[in-house]
């Protein structure tokens, strides 16, 4: 373990999440190398580890010449279980840890949710862990044949964003960020953050393609 200051991860706030799950809806290409993407996941058997299916994409895909790397996204109190961080390490994928905080929307229920004298919402900080996954091209195109399922996979919503608020509700009492760095960058699922704006929250990451979900 060690500290780090990668610029991905401070790169990384509300309205950077919208953009990035925009730029999935409207773009074929990055959901074709999302689905590749997840499928080097799904082959690991990472989602046979504790919180990893619940990830949500916050960053990514960033593609570079050998590799693509996503960001994702957790409840600070459902952080992935590291071990399985080690199945992804044995086949060339690297990942990152990071604890922080991001600011979002709080869910508009009155006029006393809106900022004084403007239509947005207040913002509020929610503890949260970044995880990113760094994977190269070569393994992508090795594991392209087959296809994901994650429909046996049921995951509650409701489960996720009570996990959030519970997170707002706790008293920080560590202070400052920390960095869990496990031999390079990563971690894993492709759906956007449900942070409580109306109309705002992308879907969930296993769902089916064309829905936000899980690739």
């Amino acid at each position: 373990m060690s500290n780090t200051s990668d610029s991905f991860f401070h790169s990384i706030d509300y309205p950077s999440i919208i953009d990035t799950i925009k730029g999935i809806y409207t773009s074929d290409g990055t959901m074709n190398t999302l689905l590749d993407f997840e499928r080097v996941l799904d082959e690991a058997d990472l989602y046979a580890y504790k919180n990893w299916e619940l990830g949500e994409l916050v960053q990514g895909p960033d593609v570079k010449r050998y590799t693509v790397s996503c960001v994702f996204m957790y409840p600070y109190k459902l952080m992935p279980d590291p071990r399985g961080s080690k199945r992804l390490l044995n086949v060339g994928v690297n990942i990152k840890y990071k604890k922080t905080k991001i600011k979002v929307p709080v869910k508009i229920d009155s006029p006393d949710d809106y900022k004084p004298g403007t239509h947005y919402p207040k913002l509020v900080e929610r503890e949260i862990w970044l995880v990113r996954i760094e994977m190269p091209k070569e393994l992508m195109d090795d594991i392209k044949e087959g296809s994901i399922d994650l429909a046996g996979q049921t995951i509650n919503l409701e489960d996720l964003d009570s996990a959030y608020d519970e997170d707002l509700q706790k008293e920080d009492s560590e202070g400052g960020e920390d960095t869990q760095n496990q031999g390079g960058m990563g971690g894993p699922n492709l759906g956007g953050p449900d942070m409580g704006a109306p109309g705002m929250a992308p879907p969930p990451m296993n769902a089916p393609p064309g829905m936000g979900g899980g690739i």
